[in-house]
């Protein structure tokens, strides 16, 4: 008799800002994950607002990084209720999205984003992210499209 060791469930990325294009991908994750046991992890990031010269006042209570918190959970209630067998992990990092999902993307089985494409022509070609993340993920990458 041979022993063999079950497969471990693979781990699935995706990235998402609240947009109908990452909304668009986190669905497309999910399905993905219910067909192939995978676990989720579902990827939010946040900047500082940028600013030259003066820095603007913000409220005393102003917490981009919990704004980006509330997107991702809200992301996840609305799209994983359709999806409730999914194990799903929830991370906030502080960064631009690019470089933070490729860094995600050690260790995963698949990346997942979404594209936004602006315009008629512009909208034939991938957005900076998407872009970024298929130059260099570490694991095969997933553009989701939208036509809305």
């Amino acid at each position: 008799m041979t022993y063999t060791e079950a497969p471990k469930p693979g781990k699935i990325v995706v990235g998402i800002d609240g947009s109908p294009a990452s909304l668009e991908a986190l669905r497309w994750a999910m399905r993905q994950a219910t067909l192939t046991g995978s676990r989720l992890e579902v990827v939010v990031t946040w900047e500082w607002p940028q600013s030259y010269g003066w820095a603007p006042p913000y409220p005393s209570d102003y917490s981009p990084s919990a704004d980006a918190r509330k997107t991702l959970e809200e992301a996840v209630v609305e799209v994983g209720a359709a999806f409730p067998d999914v194990r799903t992990d929830l991370t906030v990092v502080e960064g631009h999205p690019a470089p933070a999902l490729v860094e995600a993307s050690k260790g995963a089985d698949l990346l997942v984003v979404g594209s936004r494409g602006h315009g008629e022509f512009a909208g034939m070609l991938i957005g900076s992210v998407s872009e970024h993340c298929t130059a260099n993920a570490k694991c095969p990458v997933v553009v989701v499209r939208t036509n809305r």
